[in-house]
């Protein structure tokens, strides 16, 4: 597990699929600057639009390229537990450091089948597995018991708290064990995370910012409360550009904007309207993001 800046990465696509030109060039700017774990194949990743054997590409190709610099933790999550056991086997066996497996979707569950997901699941693997509560896409929120009682389990260590409830994840820090990582999932609620408990973030605005990133949970860590808010209150413009439009499209476009050339995102994503294009350009500008290679 990490505490710091883990990045949401983005999946660069090409004509012919993955980018794994780019995406080297990717991992490879971010241990530079940095970023303190690399989450692939998460919601940012776009793999909800990847085939199987794309997954387990994009994974195989980032653990080998990272090769145990910073961890790499892969989203293996679906709302087939079968499908999501196997690909969390194949993600532990070609070296994986954790998984990031988000609560079933569509589908959904209760809180008892929650508990039974993730139990079967971690008894399949040994490495660390991050619950992904995003109940704003799943339609399904975890509750602070439920991760409570998965806490118990010695696999089970984190959770990615994406509900935008901070009581709800103070909730969670105090019934936890001491040694479970409890990660923001908002960018605009790290600091406030961080202030009950939490560890750091998994982030979408660490694909253009890792080391401002990095830092804001790193001066808090450090007990630099007054630096820490400070980033955390100058990022807010830009990360709330970033989810105007549902994201990855957003951060997608900043990307292109910055001339890393990731490509555009899979159907049924679409590009960036022109309207909301503009109001991202211009906070992009007002932050001083530097364009790649600058």
């Amino acid at each position: 597990m990490f505490k710091g800046s883990g990045v949401a990465i983005v999946t660069p696509f090409n004509e012919e699929g993955i980018d794994f030109v780019k995406l080297e060039e990717l991992l490879e700017w971010h241990i530079e600057e940095n970023t303190d774990a690399i989450i692939i194949c998460g919601t940012t990743g776009e793999a909800s639009t990847m085939t199987d054997e794309e997954k387990k590409a994009a994974i195989k190709f980032t653990v080998g390229k990272v090769d145990k610099r910073i961890p790499v933790i892969a989203g293996t999550g679906s709302n087939n537990t079968k499908y999501t056991i196997e690909l969390s086997k194949y993600a532990e066996k070609i070296g994986a450091d954790g998984l990031l497996i988000v609560t079933p979707y569509y589908n959904k569950t209760t809180q008892d089948g929650l508990i039974s997901h993730y139990k079967a699941i971690a008894n399949e693997v040994n490495i660390p597995i991050i619950i992904y509560n995003v109940p704003g896409r799943t339609g399904l929120n975890i509750l602070p018991d439920t991760i409570f009682k998965l806490s118990q389990y010695p696999n089970i260590k984190g959770v990615k708290e994406a509900s935008g409830n901070i009581a709800q994840v103070a909730e969670i820090a105090r019934l936890v064990p001491s040694d479970f990582y409890i990660y923001s999932g908002n960018d605009d609620m790290i600091v406030p995370l961080l202030s009950i408990g939490g560890h750091g973030v998994i982030s979408v605005v660490a694909n253009i910012l890792p080391r401002d990133t990095h830092n804001m949970v790193k001066y808090f860590l450090d007990g630099d409360l007054k630096s820490a808010k400070e980033l955390q209150l100058q990022m807010k413009p830009l990360i709330d550009a970033l989810f105007i439009e549902v994201n990855p499209i957003p951060i997608k476009e900043a990307m292109n904007i910055l001339e890393m050339n990731v490509g555009h995102c899979r159907l049924p994503l679409v590009n960036m309207s022109g309207k909301n294009r503009e109001k991202l350009s211009k906070e992009i500008e007002n932050y001083g993001v530097k364009k790649w290679g600058e």
